[in-house]
């Protein structure tokens, strides 16, 4: 018998949105899920996107409270969509009010705002996900399938990418996002996060690593009111970016295999260009998160010159036949989204953890932490 699960989104911005929409096309896609999410309240603090969403998305009620969400009996799962500077506040608060919880990366500031949100999830004995969407890509699972497979031999290295043009504009307000108390470590918490984690989950632990930094835009205006997204902001009183516009990072793995992770904001014509390129010693994989249904594949028994195939990816690969008939039929972001909201609720209803977990935040966190205190000493830091 399918039960509903009654779920809240905190903070509505374009992640909320996000969350919002995957909730709603998972009973669409995932028809057998033993459980129904219920959309049951929204809290947001700035005036009129509550209601907003409730008139969009059929939220029964709204908030501009999150305290209210943790109170509410009909909530057993919550979205933390919320700034980065909010999210060990909340998510401590939903797990100790028992509520199963969604949370977007990179879950708080620092590995100490991670962990303290880990251990309360534990604590409570509540599911916790975390939003590390790309490694829900099939071409994603199907480049971690091959690579396990030892198809491709001993892996030596990979390179991971995440190039953006979203603060690359000079007039980009002066949001939460460029201050070190609220938005952290700049592109290491939005970009760089993402890139550890598809290392990890490609290849497995970081030993160590060796990382340098930059802000490249010293001063942006701030914003005269509410802000959303990527806001242009002119005219207004001059700022300081406090947190890093790029990175730069050599890593070591426990494996013994090294790596090259690098990060911008302020890519002049990049617009989401991210992806890897993993090689071993018999083959390789390469993945571009803008042609997110294929994956190039050199596997054989040439090793000089041998060539590239690019697979298009299809029902075998992962989620995909959640989505489409056959292969080469276009996926898109909020696809993964919905896998993601998918294995939170799989989860919710059978106890098992499924997708990234609040430890695999710590991990990330951890790495993050390190990248900052590499870049500030100058040294190669490891990983404890």
């Amino acid at each position: 018998m399918v039960r509903t699960v009654g779920v809240a989104v905190v903070g509505f911005g374009w992640m909320g949105r996000v969350h919002t929409q995957a909730y709603q096309r998972v009973p669409h896609h995932f028809p057998q899920l033993p459980v129904r999410p219920e959309l049951v309240t929204v809290a947001e603090e700035v005036p009129g996107r509550a209601e907003e969403a409730a008139e969009q998305f059929g939220f029964p009620s709204t908030t501009r409270n999150w305290r209210d969400v943790a109170a509410d009996p009909r909530v057993h799962a919550v979205s933390i969509t919320a700034p980065n500077f909010l999210h060990r506040e909340i998510g401590v608060a939903m797990a100790e009010a028992g509520k199963h919880i969604w949370i977007e990366k990179p879950v708080g500031l620092t590995a100490e705002d991670a962990r303290a949100v880990a251990d309360a999830v534990a604590k409570a004995g509540v599911r916790g996900t975390v939003g590390f969407n790309y490694r829900n890509a099939p071409a994603v699972a199907y480049a971690r399938e091959l690579l396990a497979s030892g198809e491709l031999g001993t892996v030596t290295h990979v390179r991971v990418r995440l190039f953006s043009d979203y603060a690359a504009h000079p007039d980009g307000a002066l949001t939460w996002r460029y201050e070190r108390a609220r938005g952290g470590g700049g592109v290491l918490g939005d970009l760089a996060s993402h890139g550890v984690d598809l290392a990890r989950f490609l290849l497995g632990d970081i030993e160590s690593l060796a990382a340098d930094t930059a802000v490249f835009i010293p001063e942006r205006a701030r914003p005269t009111g509410a802000t959303a997204g990527h806001t242009l902001a002119t005219g207004g009183e001059l700022g300081p970016v406090e947190n890093e516009d790029y990175v730069n990072c050599l890593l070591r793995f426990a494996s013994g295999a090294r790596g090259v992770l690098e990060a911008s904001r302020v890519s002049v014509g990049e617009q989401n260009n991210y992806g890897f390129e993993v090689h071993g010693t018999k083959g390789a994989v390469f993945w571009d998160y803008r042609r997110m249904g294929e994956l190039g594949v050199s596997r054989g028994t040439s090793y000089q010159d041998q060539p590239v195939s690019t697979v298009f990816v299809g029902p075998g690969h992962g989620e995909y036949g959640a989505f489409q008939p056959g292969a080469a039929n276009a996926m898109g972001y909020d696809d993964l989204k919905v896998i993601e909201a998918r294995n939170f609720l799989r989860s919710v209803a059978e106890g098992t953890s499924y997708g990234p977990t609040l430890e695999d935040a710590v991990h990330s966190a951890t790495a993050l932490d390190a990248m900052s205190r590499s870049a500030a000493q100058g040294t190669w830091v490891t990983l404890g």
